[in-house]
């Protein structure tokens, strides 16, 4: 099983991303959320992946952290009518941290915002995985500003839910959910995984 891949960034959309490693250039399907933290292209970049098999194809995906690569086998191996393109519209629309937040609280308003879900699928999401999000204790982080592209940066569980703090006071403050999941991620991009809550509101405010 391929769980991880380390070369150079040839080419980026914000949904594939093809990686040479000796001499081969292989396609990535990865999220949003992911695509947001690659470096430019020519740099090292690591990707942890899954490969999925189908008798007409073997499709390699990629994320930014074990912990997004393990939720989106979570999803697909767990969740009835979730496959592997279901999966990747979900974690592109929201960050893991509002994710494992909308699921054990139940928030199927926010859940059905991703494309492709609607209220069935949200209400799956909460039924099938409440017990199982949230279980892992860190974040091991390999591409994006402020990382080093060849070993990457730890951030712990705290960090995850600094972010979910982080959104739910934008929320507080009037602000659309899926809104206020985007302003934290992009703060938390350019701040770093260790901002505190504060930080990262004052920085989504900015």
């Amino acid at each position: 099983m391929i769980t991880s891949i380390q070369g150079t960034l040839v080419s980026a959309t914000p949904l594939s991303a093809v990686v040479e490693l000796n001499g081969l250039g292989y396609e990535v399907h990865i999220p949003v959320t992911t695509a947001e933290r690659l470096p430019t292209t020519g740099n090292q970049v690591k990707l942890h992946t899954l490969v999925i098999y189908r008798e007409d194809a073997h499709t390699l995906y990629g994320f930014a952290t074990i912990e997004d690569r393990d939720f989106f086998r979570l999803l697909i191996e767990n969740v009835t009518g979730v496959g592997p393109k279901m999966a990747l519209s979900i974690l592109s629309k929201l960050s893991l941290a509002s994710l494992e937040s909308a699921i054990s609280t139940g928030d199927i308003a926010l859940l059905a915002k991703c494309p492709g879900i609607g209220k069935k699928t949200a209400e799956r999401l909460v039924v099938e995985l409440r017990g199982k999000v949230g279980a892992k204790t860190g974040s091991v982080s390999s591409v994006g500003p402020g990382t080093d592209p060849t070993g990457g940066s730890i951030a712990g569980a705290s960090g995850s839910h600094r972010t979910a703090d982080a959104v739910k006071a934008l929320v507080a403050l009037g602000y659309r959910a899926a809104d206020a999941d985007e302003a934290v991620r992009r703060a938390s991009l350019a701040l770093g995984g260790k901002a505190s809550t504060e930080e990262l509101i004052k920085k989504a405010l900015a």
